[in-house]
């Protein structure tokens, strides 16, 4: 069987993935530029698990490098599935370093499609955000609603990812699928997230700064559940004689407080927060809930990690890592 291509790798969802494709004996190409935005050494810790698997083979490479990217397509002529996850992520960053968005978002995103254009690939799966529902106030959010308001620019390269690839799909027949994740949390997280966030400043005694002065919800939706979705959706690809290009929520179906979130992280650590009620900040949106409805119709998407479960896990996680 051809190799899968893991762009993001090393990444909180890539690393997921990957692991989950390898323990079904699949053959996984990673790719990762391993950059600073967030701890590195988080990013290498994931990396050194993936390796002890012999089927997973490691190319560092910046997907903006459009010349590599080409080059690296022309050495491996096999791939025939790709899951595309390498993203400069974060909402609130995008707001102190615009170029990193449109560098890794749009030119990588763009560069995997070219590369597409040289390799056999029969489905390229790949990560778009919520975030593209911007200001609709319509709940819960549908893949059919307009996403012509971006609250961000990550929000903005997001929805331009979606647009290439359709336009790719239809010009060159490249079977793609977009998948819109919602706020996505679990073991080996991101830092920049608020069940790291939170966790952290908890077990330090630290101040959490909670915006929107605590009214907001949002799909937060368990790794496992988002992996196997994904996963899923890359077995399940458009069928011939349909759309070779298709977009779909991933996340729960229910929405959480905010507040509830922060609780029941009080409740798993046993100490209380420091909560610092503040303002809602530029590119927030107050609540955020998928309609899955066409996700489990079409590759039985079905999250099913509460977050009394999920952030058990993730605590657990946190104390063995950093030795708390």
């Amino acid at each position: 069987m051809s190799p899968v291509l893991v762009t993001g790798s090393a990444g909180f969802i890539g690393y997921h993935v990957c692991e989950y494709l390898l323990k079904r004996q699949e053959t996984v190409i990673g790719i990762d530029n391993l950059n600073d935005y967030y701890d590195p050494n988080l990013k290498k810790a994931r990396l050194k698990k993936l390796q002890t698997h012999k089927n997973f083979h490691f190319v560092e490479l910046d997907l903006s490098d459009r010349k590599a990217v080409s080059q690296f397509a022309d050495k491996h002529p096999n791939i025939e599935r790709i899951v595309h996850l390498a993203a400069q992520a974060g909402v609130r960053y995008s707001l102190e370093n615009p170029f990193a968005y449109t560098d890794a978002n749009i030119q990588g995103h763009l560069a995997i499609l070219e590369a597409c254009r040289k390799l056999p690939v029969k489905h390229l799966v790949y990560a778009s955000s919520s975030s593209v529902y911007g200001m609709n106030e319509k709940l819960p959010f549908s893949v059919e609603d307009p996403v012509d308001t971006p609250m961000s620019l990550y929000a903005v390269t997001k929805r331009s990812c979606e647009l290439m690839s359709f336009c790719y799909s239809h010009l060159f027949q490249i079977p793609s699928t977009g998948l819109r994740f919602f706020t996505v949390y679990g073991p080996w997280g991101r830092p920049d997230m608020s069940a790291f966030i939170f966790t952290r400043a908890i077990l330090e005694n630290q101040e959490i700064p909670v915006f929107n002065y605590g009214d907001m919800r949002r799909n937060f939706t368990y790794i496992d559940d988002i992996v196997q979705g994904t996963i899923a959706c890359l077995d399940t690809p458009p069928a011939p004689e349909a759309a070779q290009h298709r977009l779909y929520n991933l996340g729960n179906d229910r929405a959480e407080s905010l507040m509830d979130f922060i609780h029941t992280l009080e409740k798993i650590i046993g100490k209380k927060a420091h909560i610092n009620l503040m303002p809602i900040q530029p590119g927030d949106v107050k609540e955020t809930i998928a309609d899955i409805t066409k996700t489990t119709q079409d590759f039985g998407f079905q999250p099913k990690t509460n977050i009394d479960e999920g952030l058990t896990h993730f605590v657990h996680w946190y104390r063995e890592f950093y030795g708390i």
